[in-house]
């Protein structure tokens, strides 16, 4: 995946990611433009990243949990992922099964290099605490993971 991001000499933003426009901003009044929300909602509103290096961890939900994912043959990834990948994470869907919202989080674990389709691990998972996203962390809750469109895998609060 390749973001570029681009700023002109009229004070304009572009954001493109793998050669697509998806977001711009007008930096002399704030105003912007989305064109495509699933890529601009998880890579652009705020990462992971910035906001580890910026603020406190106080700004993180942290939470335990177990993460299954598909095997390659149910649709799942062909390849596993390291510590710190960032999926969506979907909570629940709309009655026609579009994302209703994607949450972002990144995906932490210690004792392995990756983890691998059709496995099972216990890991953590940090959230960022600027989303609506505290309603849905309870033991026990069930969320599903996903690469864009693609379903991945599912994971639980334990």
């Amino acid at each position: 995946m390749a973001i570029f991001i681009k700023k002109t000499a009229h004070n304009e933003l572009y954001l493109y990611m793998n050669g697509s426009l998806i977001y711009k901003r007008w930096l002399d009044t704030g105003a912007s433009k989305v064109f495509d929300v699933m890529a601009y909602d998880k890579y652009t509103l705020t990462s992971i990243y910035d906001l580890a290096k910026e603020n406190s961890p106080s700004d993180l939900i942290i939470v335990s949990a177990e993460i299954r994912l598909k095997t390659t043959e149910d649709g799942g990834r062909k390849t596993g992922f390291i510590s710190g990948y960032r999926p969506n994470h979907v909570f629940e869907y709309d009655k026609d099964g579009s994302f209703l919202q994607t949450f972002i989080g990144d995906i932490i674990f210690k004792d392995q290099s990756t983890i691998e389709p059709g496995e099972t691990k216990m890991v953590t998972v940090r959230f960022l605490l600027n989303q609506a996203i505290e309603k849905y962390l309870k033991v026990g809750q069930k969320w599903w993971i996903h690469e864009g469109p693609t379903l991945i895998g599912e994971g639980e609060i334990s």
